[in-house]
């Protein structure tokens, strides 16, 4: 099982979009998916289910808010109680793969407050404690899903460094980072490689505190950056956006060759009917050069993963 955790400090650059289409082309293929939603917005929850169906059935007490409530008032339950797989999905999908979801809630924002408040300790060392503790709660989660065996867990992380971005970090093995070749969304993946490197240094210093704790090191391997919402003229980006894929690279960090292409038509229109691009049907010459791309990049993410070792 591998997790990756999806996040870019800059929102909107089509981190959902990236998400939910690469999962469900997985899912296609033949792999079992798990999604977990941590970003406040839920557009991926709302991606696969529509609002009024998240508000009567999930709302109240199935969403990861709750889990995390739950653990706070200790009265914790197991995170396998929050699955669900998204009907019309699975539908098209014909028993292919399987992709399931642990739905979001807009109160999420209020689950970093809660958790910043079981920080710090009596003395120095305990309050290091705490910190691991704290931020192990999702991976602890993970590693008692019990009967369930996946592929791949996918965090959709919100646009920015909280607990609970950190919390899905320490959880995972590897980072996926989507971005627009602009300004403001380069120039914050520089911003970002810094913040998950100090998080992984300062967290596996204190591990060092008394291996009697078991806890263990963390070592999130960055799988690269993806690059959406691309114009293209004679098969290449448009020149105004080579410079900012350039920066990235001189970043020295992975960058995939692949890119999701800029049609907003298609990618707007596709949660009202909950199913992603990636496996809907299309006829038009655009929408299928956008679905090829796509699948452009789920073979790279799937060779760079060794998914098909």
């Amino acid at each position: 099982m591998e997790i990756v955790s999806v996040i870019n400090y800059k929102g909107g650059v089509g981190k959902t979009t990236v998400t939910a289409n690469l999962a469900a082309e997985l899912a296609w293929r033949g792999y079992d998916i798990l999604l977990i939603d941590l970003d406040p917005q839920a557009s991926l929850t709302f991606s696969f289910i529509r609002p009024e169906e998240w508000e009567s059935e999930f709302s109240g007490s199935r969403t990861i808010k709750n889990w995390f409530d739950a653990i706070s008032n200790n009265e914790p339950f197991e995170l396998n109680e929050l699955i669900f797989s998204p009907s019309t999905v699975q539908s098209r999908l014909r028993n292919r793969g399987t992709l399931e979801l642990i739905a979001s809630h807009l109160g999420l924002i209020n689950v970093d407050l809660e958790l910043a408040t079981e920080l710090g300790g009596a003395s120095l060392k305990q309050a290091k404690r705490n910190y691991l503790r704290v931020h192990r709660k999702i991976a602890n989660g993970i590693e008692n899903l019990n009967g369930n065996e996946y592929d791949v867990i996918f965090f959709d992380c919100p646009p920015n460094f909280n607990i609970v971005t950190k919390n899905a970090i320490v959880a995972s093995d590897h980072i996926l980072i989507p971005a627009k070749p602009d300004y403001l969304s380069t120039l914050g993946i520089d911003y970002l490689i810094r913040s998950l490197n100090n998080l992984i240094s300062n967290y596996n210093e204190y591990v060092q505190i008394d291996a009697a704790d078991d806890f263990i090191e963390i070592e999130p391997q960055i799988l690269g950056v993806i690059f959406t919402m691309i114009q293209i003229y004679g098969g290449q980006p448009i020149a105004a956006l080579r410079p900012y894929i350039n920066q990235t690279r001189n970043l020295d960090i992975p960058v995939f060759d692949s890119y999701i292409k800029e049609n907003k038509t298609i990618f707007a229109d596709a949660p009202q009917y909950g199913v992603p691009v990636a496996i809907g049907r299309y006829s038009s010459g655009s929408h299928t050069s956008v679905v090829r791309g796509i699948e452009s990049f789920v073979s790279e993410f799937e060779q760079r993963l060794g998914l098909e070792e």
